[in-house]
């Protein structure tokens, strides 16, 4: 298989996040969950992996960080990202800048507390090819705590 046929296929959508973007990032919002991760690439010391199910888990009271997979669940991420900040937690997330796409319309353009792009390609360890730069860009995409909406009663 090729380089760029591992990287464009959707039999992989999860990108393991370079340490150093993740340290980085780490020293700003003080991460305590990982929700999108592996046993083996797991960025917090907490984490939620396919067996427990981030998207089943309250984040409320916790400063998250995200990376998703990059397929078509990812929407549902962004959206849990979106609702769990809204419940009081603090969720940074590195997804792919698709502007583009229904996920992002939904729930980040005009609805994230920030929105950051990334400079050039980051380089994911993905599929036994450790630092290939991205065939995508990339952005970090924050939800800052919300107080919780107030009910409306008609």
């Amino acid at each position: 298989m090729t380089l760029s046929a591992v990287l464009f296929s959707s039999r992989s959508e999860e990108w393991e996040t370079p340490h150093d973007v993740f340290d980085e990032l780490d020293r700003e919002f003080n991460f305590t969950l990982d929700v999108c991760a592996t046993r083996q690439n797991a960025k917090c010391k907490r984490y939620y992996d396919r067996h427990r199910d981030g998207l089943a888990q309250d984040w409320s009271r916790e400063r998250v960080f995200m990376n998703p997979p990059y397929g078509r669940e990812i929407g549902r991420w962004m959206s849990k990202a979106r609702h769990e900040s809204r419940r009081g937690a603090l969720v940074v997330c590195l997804v792919h800048a698709r502007t583009d796409t229904r996920w992002w319309h939904e729930n980040v353009e005009g609805i994230a507390s920030e929105i950051r792009f990334v400079r050039g390609r980051i380089r994911f360890g993905r599929a036994g090819i450790p630092g290939q730069p991205a065939p995508f860009p990339s952005a970090i995409v924050v939800y800052r705590p919300q107080e919780r909406l107030p009910v409306r009663r008609a």
